[in-house]
C-alpha cells in the first residue's frame, strides 16, 4: 500500500557563516526527528568569487553523526582524530562524534583561488542509546563506491543504510536509508521503504503525491493511508509514490527504524539526557575537547 504525505516542512534561511546561508528543515517544532535523522541543513547554493570561500571553524559534536553529501563544489574536512579529507560531488563524508570529536570545514585552496558554486547537504543522525559514547570514527566513501543504479530512467544513488537488496559501504549505528534520486519528467516512481519512517526532500523541480505537491526546498513526512496521530506506528510505510509532471525533479529519500528514547539537542551537541548536554557545553567551554591538527580556529560556544 502506497503511504500518503503526513505533513510538509519548508525549509527556514539560516546564516551558517557570513558567506554562506542553509535552509534548515530538520529539527522542526512539527517533526523531530525521521528514524534516526535529527538534523537537515541544504547548504546554498552559493556562489564564492574568487579569493573568498567557506571556513566553519572547529566546533565539537556527541552523540551524533556527521553525514556530509554535495552536489556542487568541494569541501576540506579535518577533524581531531587527524583526519584531512576533501569531499567533492557525490562523495560521502560520515563523521561519528559517539563521545566527542572536532572538525572543520572549509573550501580547499584551489577553489579558494578560482572561486566555486557550493551546495549540497549536511545531516546529523542521532546514535542509538548504546552507542552514544562510542569512540569517535571518521568515515570517507568516493562517488565510484557507492550503489548506483537506473530504475526506468529514474537515477538513483545508495548514499548509505540499505534499500532492498542494496547496502552502502558505509558502517552505520541503525537501520536507515539514505538516497539521492534524479527523476526525468513526467516520471513515476517507486521507493519501498520496507515498513520504516520516510520522509522526501526536493532538491530541485518538483513532485506529487497522492495529489499533493512537494516543492523545491520542502521535507514531506510520509504515514499511512489510514494514520492516526495518536498511533506511534503511523509513520511506518510500506513504499511511496512520486510523480514529476513537466519538469524533471532532484530529491533525497531518508529515513529508517525510530530510535528508543528521546533525544535532546543543544548547539551541535545531540544526548538522552539533559546533563550530559550541560557536561559538553563545559567541556567546550574550558577546551577539553581535543584539538584539530593544522586548524588553530575556535567557535565560540554561543550564549543560548
Amino acid at each position: 500500500m502506497s503511504a500518503t504525505p503526513l505533513r510538509i516542512i519548508p525549509g527556514r534561511t539560516r546564516a551558517l557563516t557570513e558567506d554562506l546561508q542553509v535552509r534548515r528543515v530538520l529539527p522542526h517544532h512539527q517533526q523531530r526527528m525521521v528514524g534516526p535523522f535529527i538534523f537537515l541543513d541544504e547548504m546554498g547554493p552559493a556562489d564564492f568569487a574568487p579569493g573568498t570561500g567557506m571556513d566553519v571553524l572547529p566546533h565539537p559534536h556527541i552523540g551524533l553523526a556527521t553525514v556530509t553529501y554535495l552536489f556542487e563544489g568541494a569541501i576540506t574536512h579535518r577533524d581531531s582524530l587527524g583526519v584531512v579529507q576533501e569531499i567533492r560531488p557525490g562523495d560521502l563524508n560520515w563523521m561519528t562524534a559517539g563521545r566527542g570529536i572536532v572538525h572543520s570545514e572549509r573550501t580547499p585552496d584551489r577553489e579558494r583561488t578560482q572561486g566555486q558554486r557550493l551546495h549540497g547537504l549536511q545531516i546529523w543522525c542521532a546514535l542509538p542509546l548504546d552507542k552514544e559514547e562510542m569512540q569517535p570514527t571518521f568515515q570517507h566513501v568516493p562517488e565510484r563506491d557507492l550503489p548506483t543504479w537506473e530504475d526506468d530512467a529514474v537515477h538513483v544513488r545508495l548514499i548509505a543504510g540499505t534499500a532492498g537488496n542494496r547496502r552502502s559501504p558505509v558502517r552505520v549505528e541503525s537501520d536507515l536509508f539514505y538516497v539521492h534520486v534524479h527523476l526525468p519528467a513526467q516520471t513515476n516512481w517507486q521507493f519501498q521503504a520496507e515498513q520504516r519512517e520516510c520522509a522526501v526532500y526536493v532538491v530541485s523541480g518538483s513532485v506529487r503525491s497522492n495529489d499533493q505537491t512537494i516543492q523545491k526546498g520542502e521535507l514531506t513526512i510520509f504515514g499511512r493511508d489510514d494514520a492516526d496521530p495518536t498511533d506511534a506506528n503511523t509513520m511506518l510505510v510500506e513504499r511511496i509514490d512520486l510523480t514529476t509532471e513537466g519538469s524533471p525533479a532532484q530529491l533525497v529519500c531518508l529515513g529508517g527504524a525510530a530510535l528508543s528514547g528521546r533525544r535532546k539537542i543543544w548547539w551541535n551537541f545531540v544526548a538522552s539526557d539533559t546533563e550530559r548536554l550541560e557536561r559538553a557545553k563545559d567541556d567546550w567551554r574550558n577546551r577539553r575537547f581535543p584539538a584539530v591538527p593544522g586548524d588553530d580556529g575556535y567557535i565560540p560556544l554561543p550564549d543560548s
